[in-house]
C-alpha cells in the first residue's frame, strides 16, 4: 500500500510539472499577442512592445518553454512512466517548437530583406506628401521623414553592412527581382515597382479606379483631390497599430493615363517588405479595374 501511495504521489508531481510546462508554452505564445495588443491600446510604446517584449523577451520565453518541456518529457518517462504526464509534456513541446520555429523564420526573413521602409514607382520624379498628410504624420509622432531623395540611415550598417548612407532608390532597385539581372529572388526579394501606364484609360477613369481600390481596402483616405490627381491614405496594421502612408499620383498620358504610387512607414527601419508588396498589389488591382 505504501508503495502504491508513493507511486501515486510521484505521478501527481510529474503531472503537475508537465502541466506547468504546457502552461508556460501557451503563455509564451500568448506573450506575443499581449505585446501587440498592449501597443495597439496605448499601454506602452511600440519600441517597448516590439523591441523589448517581442524581439527581446519573447524568444527567451519560448526557449524556456522548450527546455522545461524536454525536462517534463524525461521526468514523465523515467521510473514508472505516466501517460498523462507524457502527453502534457509532448503537447508543451509541440507548441513551443512550432512557435520557436516561426520566430526563427521571422528572424531569417528580417535579415534577408533590406532596410527599407519607403518605396515608390518613380524616384526620378518622387511623390511628395500634402500638408494634410504631413500634419497627420506629425500628430502621431512619425519618426521617418518623407524626403525626395532619402538615404538609408548610417545605423543600418550594424545589421545590413554597406547599406548605410546609400540612396533608398538604389537599395530598392537592387532588391527588386528582375530575371534579366538576378538569377534568384532570394537575392532580390521585392517585386519590380514601375509606373502603371494605361493608354486606353482616361485620366478620370484611372483616378476613379485608384480611389475605389483604396476604399475597397479599407484604408483611411486623407486626400482626395481629383484636380491635382492626388490620393493619400493611411494604412493601420492589425498588430501593433503601425501606420503606413500611401500616396498615389494620377496624371494624363496622351489620351490615356499614368499612375505612380509611394508607400512609407511612419516608424521603423525595415518594413519587412510590406510597403513594396502593398504598392505592387495596389497597382495590380487598379490595372484589373481598368481592364
Amino acid at each position: 500500500m505504501a508503495d502504491m501511495n508513493d507511486a501515486s504521489q510521484d505521478a501527481g508531481w510529474r503531472g503537475k510539472f508537465a502541466g506547468f510546462a504546457l502552461g508556460l508554452s501557451i503563455f509564451s505564445v500568448l506573450w506575443f499577442a499581449i505585446a501587440a495588443v498592449g501597443t495597439k491600446l496605448g499601454l506602452w510604446g511600440w519600441q517597448f512592445g516590439l523591441g523589448k517584449m517581442t524581439i527581446g523577451w519573447g524568444p527567451m520565453l519560448l526557449m524556456a518553454g522548450l527546455g522545461i518541456s524536454l525536462i517534463a518529457i524525461v521526468i514523465a518517462l523515467i521510473k514508472a512512466p505516466r501517460k498523462r504526464a507524457l502527453m502534457l509534456a509532448l503537447g508543451a513541446l509541440l507548441i513551443s517548437s512550432l512557435a520557436f520555429g516561426r520566430v526563427i523564420a521571422f528572424k531569417g526573413q528580417a535579415e534577408r530583406l533590406p532596410p527599407l521602409h519607403d518605396v515608390q514607382t518613380d524616384w526620378a520624379n518622387p511623390i511628395m506628401p500634402s500638408e494634410a498628410l504631413l500634419a497627420d504624420r506629425t500628430s502621431t509622432g512619425a519618426l521617418n521623414p518623407v524626403e525626395a531623395a532619402p538615404v538609408v540611415p548610417e545605423a543600418a550598417d550594424a545589421r545590413w553592412p554597406g547599406t548605410g548612407g546609400r540612396l533608398v532608390s538604389e537599395v530598392q532597385e537592387e532588391a527588386e527581382f528582375d530575371p534579366a539581372k538576378q538569377s534568384s529572388p532570394k537575392n532580390a526579394p521585392y517585386p519590380v515597382l514601375e509606373t502603371l501606364v494605361e493608354p486606353a484609360a482616361s485620366y478620370d477613369m484611372a483616378y476613379e479606379a485608384a480611389l475605389e481600390a483604396v476604399k475597397a481596402r479599407g484604408w483611411k483616405v486623407v486626400t482626395d483631390d481629383v484636380q491635382s490627381g492626388s490620393i493619400e491614405a493611411t494604412v493601420t496594421s492589425f498588430w501593433f497599430d503601425f501606420k503606413d502612408d500611401v500616396m498615389i499620383r494620377v496624371m494624363p498620358e496622351g489620351e490615356g493615363s499614368r499612375i505612380d504610387v509611394r508607400s512609407i512607414s511612419r516608424v521603423g527601419l525595415s518594413d519587412l517588405g510590406a510597403n513594396s508588396k502593398r504598392v505592387s498589389d495596389l497597382l495590380n488591382e487598379i490595372q484589373t479595374r481598368l481592364n
